[in-house]
């Protein structure tokens, strides 16, 4: 097991989202199902801030400003702004039509320019419906579906020069994840090929961070582990985690040396078995990540 640190135990349904501040040297993230805004500032006595949102949240982004985030749900992408005592404001971006009922948001992450890409899925799993795309939100508002076809879209990341797209389909039936070149001043994706077969490795390839130095940090759900792939996808270690399903990980603290983990608890399992599931933990993996990039591209109406 590798040695971490218990961030947060807030028995979070289906923990997502890491998102880390620099600037505030705070941590945000989701519950899923909560449906929650969560954050917290490690290493201090404060206790976690929770707000409730209208929706459930498959993913957030820092905006640049103390307080507000984008949060992608159900039906749209907004600009929340969060206040002391639980209240939130929420102000929709953009709405979207899903092509089969039943759909959400799902995971996230800005590229260097500022523009936020997220994908869609069926929250229904066991009908392993292929009607998820992935999309983009920036000043022309949302765009796509950029990539179709995905069922459980996931391991969204970016390449430390900003021009490599990663992506993952964390279903059962799929288990892989994709690069694409990423034309970062038109927004253009070109070039999709198979970065790994996650089916040759434990765990279903969920939410993803990349560091410094080009590693690709995956989270094995149901496998209790995280694999890190350098530039070319070839394996360079694993990490075991203290809960069986990690979800997505992102790098943080002061020196952003540390690997930030949230978690889902399972459906069905011992206790013994549960771990820290419902948990964010902090590992220490030995390399550095970059920080988060900030949306700043906020379309010009809804």
């Amino acid at each position: 097991m590798t040695p971490c640190q218990t961030i947060a135990d807030t028995q979070d349904r289906v923990g997502e989202s890491p998102v880390w501040d620099v600037r505030a040297q705070r941590l945000w993230w989701v519950d899923i199902e909560g449906p929650f805004v969560r954050c917290c500032q490690p290493g201090s006595l404060e206790p976690v801030q929770s707000w409730r949102m209208p929706e459930r949240v498959g993913c957030i982004a820092l905006t640049g400003v103390q307080g507000q985030l984008v949060a992608a749900m159900e039906t749209g992408i907004a600009r929340i702004t969060l206040h002391e005592g639980a209240q939130a404001n929420v102000q929709w971006l953009a709405r979207i039509t899903h092509p089969a009922a039943g759909m959400r948001f799902n995971d996230g992450r800005c590229d260097a320019s500022g523009r936020l890409w997220v994908g869609t899925m069926v929250m229904d799993m066991s009908l392993a419906s292929a009607q998820g795309g992935l999309y983009c939100l920036d000043e022309r508002g949302l765009t796509g579906p950029h990539v179709t076809g995905l069922l459980t879209p996931n391991g969204l990341g970016m390449s430390p020069d900003g021009r490599v797209l990663y992506l993952s389909d964390s279903h059962p039936t799929v288990q892989k994840i994709w690069a694409f070149d990423l034309d970062v001043v038109t927004g253009t994706l070109s070039q999709q090929r198979l970065f790994v077969d996650m089916n040759s490795w434990p765990g279903r390839p969920d939410g993803a961070a990349v560091d410094a130095q080009g590693h690709y940090w995956i989270c094995g759900n149901d496998a209790g582990q995280i694999h890190a792939f350098d530039a070319q996808g070839h394996w360079t270690r694993s990490l075991t985690v203290p809960m069986p399903k990690p979800s997505m990980c992102a790098f943080g603290g002061a020196e952003l040396d540390q690997l930030l983990v949230t978690s889902i608890i399972p459906a069905q399992t011992t206790e013994a078995a549960r771990g820290l599931s419902g948990a964010v933990i902090a590992l220490q993996p030995g390399v550095r990540g970059m920080p988060e990039p900030v949306f700043s591209r906020f379309p010009a109406s809804v």
